[in-house]
């Protein structure tokens, strides 16, 4: 009788470590604009000058791998029980800093592997998505170009499995308002209606395909952009699409501060099956925004902003101008 009791437990032991996904109850899902990590290697094909040990800025392996350690502290920070199963990152120059960031602790212990496209953009910055290859089984991936007469980052679509749920995710990075906001909306325009057409393709396939948009969209929620074109609405409204910053935004909370204002230009929009359907899903309704002291910095004032890494050419040691946003999935 005990010999079959050893070998019972030997059994569920075996079946819970081969088969981890089928018995995941919680996730998390996060997106960081990290500033600017470029690796201190010049690369002729894209315009990397600014970030070189020759440079005005002084980038240096020094302070490269104390960016790389403050993002993997930040990252690793969101979730007190244990590392995000999915991340979204913009701002990232190319493969190379992604394996490093990946090796960095306490990311490291997360075996995370890479999804990267190189972008048109023409400084090399790219999005990326990590996961934790134990936690999410990587089926497909698609670089979609947002304008071939435009110069910018792809959208990166991910699809892949969570558990037994197939979810289809969006990493962004819109235009900039470098220019002006009004003059440089068109850019974001053109962006938006490039993820709505994909949106709207997989939705047409299945109305209950599990869909989580994420990234720097450069605009809020009540922009045109995400308002009027991708139709991300308020959780407790009816459409097809929702944007989870809504409630925090409305409470002038923000990812990101410009000149003593917030702005939430940080956004986690989900598909309806996300919010309200069954298996894993955003049981708080409600993304949220992480940051901790060490990750702020305060004027004379008292006024808290994200204590970037750089201003101009003046190195301020911090980790980015942006704080990351993430999304909490239960199973159901």
């Amino acid at each position: 009788m005990k010999s079959h009791l050893i070998l019972l437990a030997i059994t569920l032991v075996l079946f819970v470590s081969c088969r981890p996904n089928l018995l995941k109850k919680k996730a998390t899902i996060a997106f960081y604009n990290v500033e600017n990590l470029f690796d201190t290697i010049d690369d002729p094909a894209i315009n990397d000058e600014e970030f070189l040990p020759v440079s005005e800025k002084q980038w240096n392996t020094e302070r490269y791998n104390k960016k790389l350690e403050d993002i993997a502290k930040v990252l690793g920070g969101i979730n007190s029980e244990e590392l995000p199963e999915v991340i979204g990152l913009c701002e990232i120059e190319n493969r190379r800093v992604l394996e490093d960031l990946a090796a960095t602790a306490p990311l490291a212990s997360g075996n995370y592997q890479i999804v990267h496209v190189d972008s048109p953009d023409k400084r090399g910055i790219d999005v990326a998505l990590l996961f934790r290859k134990r936690e999410f089984k990587l089926l497909s991936h698609e670089a979609i170009l947002v304008d071939p007469g435009f110069e910018t980052r792809d959208i990166l679509h991910v699809t892949g499995k969570l558990g037994k749920d197939e979810f289809h995710l969006f990493v962004n990075h819109w235009p900039s308002r470098w220019g002006g906001e009004q003059q440089s909306e068109p850019n974001r325009i053109v962006a938006a209606q490039t993820l709505k057409r994909k949106v709207d393709e997989i939705q047409a396939e299945n109305a209950d395909a599990k869909i989580i948009i994420i990234g720097d969209t450069n605009d809020e929620p009540e922009n045109k952009s995400l308002a009027e074109i991708v139709r991300a609405m308020a959780p407790n409204t009816k459409a097809k699409l929702y944007n989870l910053m809504i409630p925090l935004d409305e409470q002038n909370h923000g990812s990101y501060n410009y000149r003593g204002q917030w702005n939430m230009i940080d956004n986690i929009i989900v598909s309806e099956s996300v919010l309200r359907g069954n298996g894993f899903v955003a049981t708080d309704q409600l993304g949220q925004v992480y940051h901790e002291t060490w990750m702020e910095y305060r004027n004379k004032n008292g006024a808290m902003s994200p204590n970037r890494t750089y201003g101009g050419p003046n190195y301020y040691g911090g980790v980015s101008d942006h704080f990351p946003v993430y999304l909490n999935l239960e199973w159901r």
